[in-house]
């Protein structure tokens, strides 16, 4: 937890240092990554140096790593909503499939209400202090053989990190699998799976293109939000003037996430490409029938479903994204 060191009880009480540390998970490549690892360097400049940042990749578990706010076992931490969505749906709207489709719509729901509404989340049940928001590079599908008819599906062993790509998955004929990080190389060597979907930036970096070598984007939950949050024990007890210049770097930091987030795609894709990768973009009509109720259905039921059970009205919540963004109740 938070380390204080100085001089606390004397007049030199502005000289007082910092010690905090946050966690993070591996995600090479990613805006992600970019933007969390440059807060050591951030903070100490916003700070003249009285606040040092650890950042680690190894200090809890990523199912963990929000829960580690709430027990007080880090500091900070930059938690994914999605890993949340199974228990607090409103975490994973991004993940139903035609509902949120850029990163423009994602800020603009974000903006509208979602930023606060989540910020509210955050502290009733992570007891977490939200201090910014970020999003990763597009989700794509890399596979080891080409699925570009939604007959392809069937019986496809794809690794999904969301409860409603699953439940896509499932409808289409195909298995779901949960895996962590660091199991996917190796299941895609010994054919544990078939493919997966993940940022296109960490699928780059990890190099599962060596692999499964036919990278795809069905627009299907093709977003996913990243947050930055602080133990409230830790963040009151920083001075005002301390609080005020790290929240000014987690403005920023937000800012870069969106206004970034092409180039940070773009990086990925060229770099890709440079080893012989050629994209693949599912085309309107291909994609219109991935949208048949009889697909996406059973995604949106199950999140009305839990939606219902943790307290909220689930079609109301989603008839206010679709409001915002313009669309009819269809998508």
């Amino acid at each position: 937890m938070l380390c204080l060191a100085g001089l606390a009880m004397t007049p030199a009480a502005w000289a007082q240092e910092f010690d905090l540390t946050m966690s993070v998970i591996t995600s090479p490549g990613d805006g992600y990554s970019i933007l969390t690892q440059s807060v050591p360097d951030r903070v100490k400049k916003a700070t003249n140096g009285r606040v040092r940042v650890t950042v680690s990749d190894s200090l809890v578990p990523p199912a963990q790593i929000a829960t580690a706010i709430r027990e007080g076992r880090v500091d900070m931490s930059a938690a994914l909503h999605t890993y949340l969505a199974a228990d607090e749906p409103r975490m994973g709207i991004f993940n139903l499939p035609g509902l949120i489709n850029d990163v423009k719509e994602y800020k603009k729901v974000g903006d509208a209400f979602w930023f606060e509404d989540t910020r509210k989340i955050w502290k009733e049940k992570w007891d977490a202090i939200l201090l910014a928001n970020g999003v990763w590079c597009t989700q794509q599908l890399f596979s080891k053989e080409p699925i570009k008819k939604i007959e392809d599906f069937k019986g496809k062993r794809l690794r999904v990190h969301n409860p409603q790509t699953a439940e896509v998955v499932n409808a289409l004929g195909g298995k779901p699998v949960p895996l962590p990080v660091p199991e996917i190389y190796p299941a895609l060597e010994r054919g544990v799976i078939d493919g997966l979907f993940t940022s296109t930036c960490v699928g780059n970096a990890l190099e599962y293109w060596r692999l499964a070598k036919n990278v795809q984007n069905w627009s299907l939950g093709p977003l996913n939000g990243w947050a930055i949050l602080a133990n409230p024990d830790s963040w009151n007890k920083l001075p005002p003037d301390i609080q005020k210049a790290i929240s000014g770097v987690m403005d920023e930091i937000q800012h870069e996430a969106f206004s970034r987030y092409d180039e940070f795609v773009g990086n990925a894709m060229k770099d890709m490409e440079s080893h012989g990768v050629t994209f693949w973009v599912a085309p309107e009509d291909e994609r219109n029938r991935l949208m048949q109720e009889k697909y996406i259905g059973p995604s949106y039921d199950a999140w009305y479903k839990r939606a219902e059970e943790v307290g909220f009205d689930g079609k109301a919540y989603i008839e206010h994204v679709r409001q915002v963004l313009g669309k009819s109740s269809g998508g």
